[in-house]
């Protein structure tokens, strides 16, 4: 169990560097285009596919099946290791093909990502820039609404008359009611 783990992670860590490669160019798959298609079939010259990048599940699946097998029929007549005559040799045979197939949608999840956020990120920056602006026009909206607010009261306070000083209170006013002693 141990060793077939191990497999797995190896073949998850092929699978992201297959992907990888692909993405950065597509040669063979262009050689083969040619090769297999009539002049009318082929691929146009800015077609970025691959076999596994920007493919569908199923070619994926036919091109990593393909490959692992071509390794495993390698191992199989050139070492002494039997990959088809045991089942801890089938058992790491589909072990390898899984683990590649989940590395091509690891990579191509990152890969993807990273372009979204390469994109957004420049929109964010202009975002957070304007959001930053809003906020310092409000913070000084705010100040100069407080000091007129101030200025204000200081004019209202100027402005009363003071006559409030001179009036009876409110105690006074019971006691001439006769209601208070």
């Amino acid at each position: 169990m141990g060793i077939e783990l191990v497999i797995f992670i190896a073949a998850i860590l092929f699978g992201i560097f297959l992907y990888w490669r692909e993405s950065n160019g597509n040669g063979a798959y262009r050689f083969l285009n040619k090769v297999m298609n009539s002049k009318e079939l082929q691929m146009s010259a800015d077609n970025p596919k691959g076999f596994v990048y920007k493919q569908a599940f199923l070619p994926r699946l036919i091109f990593v099946v393909a490959l692992v097998l071509v390794a495993a029929l390698v191992v199989e007549f050139l070492t002494p290791l039997a990959v088809f005559s045991s089942y801890d040799g089938i058992s790491a045979f589909s072990s390898f093909a899984v683990g590649t197939l989940i590395g091509t949608y690891v990579a191509s999840f990152v890969i993807k990502s990273s372009e979204v956020i390469e994109t957004q990120s420049e929109s964010l920056e202009d975002k957070f820039d304007n959001v930053v602006e809003k906020g310092k026009d409000f913070i000084e909206d705010l100040k100069n609404k407080d000091n007129k607010a101030v200025e204000k009261a200081k004019e209202e306070i100027k402005n009363e008359p003071e006559t409030k000083t001179n009036e009876k209170s409110a105690r006074e006013r019971l006691k001439d009611k006769g209601l208070m002693r």
